[in-house]
């Protein structure tokens, strides 16, 4: 209570001093207006000196946006902030095997800014349209041939809009005579697939790329396995987010989003199918022998069925030591026609039949066991038995369960290097998109990481650092969190109120100790030296008891008109002893040697 009380008192006073303060300023600044208007007379100068001077904050830098720049050799690059479509191709082809409404590829794109955009001046390819079919490509600077260095493709994609269902995946089509980027469809022969890609809660980040067999000289996608991170926030947080494929020559693949790893794995030991066939196969002429037993267990041949065994035995039969309880009422139906039921005033008996008031539970059957006729309840039949089987045993003819024979895969190969893909000349988007405004910027392919990190950190890396000075701070993000999640507001009250809750339980219900002013009124000990005095009192006592020994042998021998004379002196001591003396007093006068001498 002291401490609640204590509380009070400090927010009073504060609030007080704030009043005070606050008065003071308005009679100071009335005092000011008198002056001002008192001096109107002796110039506009001097009443521009007595006005206040007030500090103007200084004005928000403006981030300056410049498109990136290769800091190295590159197959293709592209910002989209010269504001145009120059060096892309928009399809003008049809789909196969699709209705015309929508075949044709007739999805708008257009280069715009990005909404909400943290950087004027940075634009993007956009998806404009829904519900269409989209298409757009571009030819790199030269084909791209795998040999002795890696491949590396990076580029943004932003779901303005969020994403229901579509994909925001890019296809490095495959160098070959009959390319024809006018008329880009979705067989137009690719050489790798990469991105993002949503439909439903299904979200996916594929890598894809198409593998010559070269034995038959087809074709057969084979398909990363899926990613372990969770990826569903790439697709719903609305930010710009960076996508990155290194290929290795060693086979190996990294996938990035937002410079970390999600997905890596070998083009030999994690693609499905896999890139090489098994060396042997399953005969397919091999057939299983008529007489082959599959069979584990088998019927006993031997068995007999046991003469008492009553296949017809009913498996329940009623209970012949059940007694109907008192009380049941045989003549009673468990359910009546309500009474207070009434035939609606529509009711055609031509039409709809003779009027019956429905049903309802008989009322005189609550209070009794039972109503209706009596009958006795069922009970398992303990001769029951059932069908008679025979029992299982082994089959000693058993062979185990037959498989065809292995016999050598004529469609074998085996290739220890399908990092060296068809080459391709060109990158293009072929999408159906549910929802527009995607935003898609900085395409980069190339062979060196070092050049990949310069044009992110040149791109990617300033509209994040963009982003992050604009978003809000931990409380703000916390009650954003809360208005979608309004369970969260639970937590956060829980997690303030309890530790003060703790803390003020605490304080009040520990045992109460009394200050030190409180020991001062009293005689009572303190605690931290309560022991001690008790020793110090004791050894006191011992000593006070032989000085007065020593002191009555004395008075003994003594005049007896000195004893007549210090009575008056001992009358006035004893009054003094009477009034109350603090604790350093008392202890101070229990000591003989502090003792005023006796007058003879």
């Amino acid at each position: 209570m002291e401490l609640k009380w204590l509380l009070y008192v400090t927010l009073l006073a504060l609030g007080t001093l704030a009043v005070q303060a606050h008065d003071t300023d308005d009679d100071n600044d009335a005092d000011d207006v008198v002056d001002i208007e008192d001096d109107l007379d002796d110039g506009i100068e001097e009443v521009e000196e007595l006005k206040p001077e007030t500090s103007t904050p200084p004005p928000t830098p403006k981030v300056t946006y410049r498109a990136p720049v290769p800091t190295g050799e590159v197959y293709f690059a592209e910002s989209f902030d010269k504001g145009t479509l120059d060096g892309w191709i928009l399809s003008r082809a049809k789909k196969d095997d699709t209705d015309d409404e929508i075949a044709k590829y007739d999805g708008k794109w257009e280069v715009q800014d990005m909404k909400d955009t943290k950087l004027p001046g940075d634009k993007g390819l956009v998806l404009v349209t829904r519900a269409k079919h989209h298409a757009i490509s571009s030819k790199l600077s030269k084909p791209f041939v795998f040999d002795t260095k890696p491949l590396i493709i990076q580029y943004e994609v932003n779901f303005q809009n969020g994403i229901e269902c579509g994909g925001a995946y890019v296809k490095l089509l495959s160098k070959t005579p009959e390319l024809n980027l006018d008329q880009f469809h979705d067989k137009t022969p690719y050489t790798i697939m990469f991105g993002p890609d949503k439909c439903g809660e299904d979200y996916k980040l594929h890598f894809i790329f198409r593998h010559k067999n070269p034995k038959t000289g087809k074709y057969e996608e084979k398909h990363a396995k899926r990613p372990d991170a969770d990826l569903k926030t790439y697709f719903t947080d609305k930010k710009t987010h960076l996508y990155t494929l290194v290929l290795n020559p060693d086979n190996s693949f990294e996938i990035l989003v937002d410079q970390t790893v999600v997905n890596s794995g070998n083009l030999l030991n994690d693609m499905s199918p896999p890139v090489n066939p098994p060396r042997e196969i399953e005969d397919p002429n091999d057939q299983k022998p008529e007489d082959w037993d599959e069979r584990p267990k088998i019927p006993d041949p031997d068995a007999v069925k046991p003469d008492d065994w009553d296949e017809d035995a009913p498996a329940k039969i009623a209970d012949e030591n059940a007694v109907k309880p008192e009380g049941w009422l045989d003549d009673e139906p468990e359910y009546v026609a309500d009474p207070d039921a009434e035939k609606p005033e529509d009711w055609d008996e031509d039409m709809d039949g003779e009027w019956e008031a429905p049903q309802i539970a008989n009322p005189k059957c609550e209070t009794a066991p039972g109503c209706g006729t009596w009958q006795r309840p069922m009970i398992d039949n303990p001769n029951y038995k059932g069908k008679w089987k025979p029992p299982m045993i082994d089959n000693v003819n058993y062979q185990g369960i037959w498989k065809p024979r292995k016999i050598p895969n004529p469609d074998f190969f085996e290739d220890l290097e399908p990092f060296k893909m068809t080459p391709f000349s060109a990158v293009g988007l072929e999408l159906w998109s549910m929802t527009s405004d995607i935003f898609f910027d900085n395409f980069i392919i190339c062979t060196e990481r070092a050049v990949a990190d310069d044009w992110a950190s040149d791109g990617w890396g300033l509209k994040k650092a963009a982003d992050g000075a604009a978003e809000p701070g931990v409380v703000g993000q916390m009650m954003a969190a809360a208005e979608e999640r309004p369970w969260l507001w639970v937590v956060y009250i829980l997690t303030v109120a309890l530790p003060v809750f703790l803390v003020v339980l605490f304080y009040c219900s520990g045992k109460k100790q009394p200050s030190a002013s409180e020991y001062k009124k009293t005689d009572a000990p303190q605690p931290d030296v309560m022991d001690e005095e008790k020793e110090e009192e004791k050894d006191k006592g011992d000593k006070e008891e032989e000085e007065e020994e020593e002191a009555n042998e004395e008075k003994l021998g003594s005049d007896a008109d000195i004893g007549s004379a210090s009575q008056e002196e001992e009358e006035e001591e004893e009054e003094e002893d009477r009034k109350p003396a603090s604790e350093e007093e008392e202890t101070v006068n229990r000591s003989p040697r502090n003792r005023k001498p006796r007058k003879d």
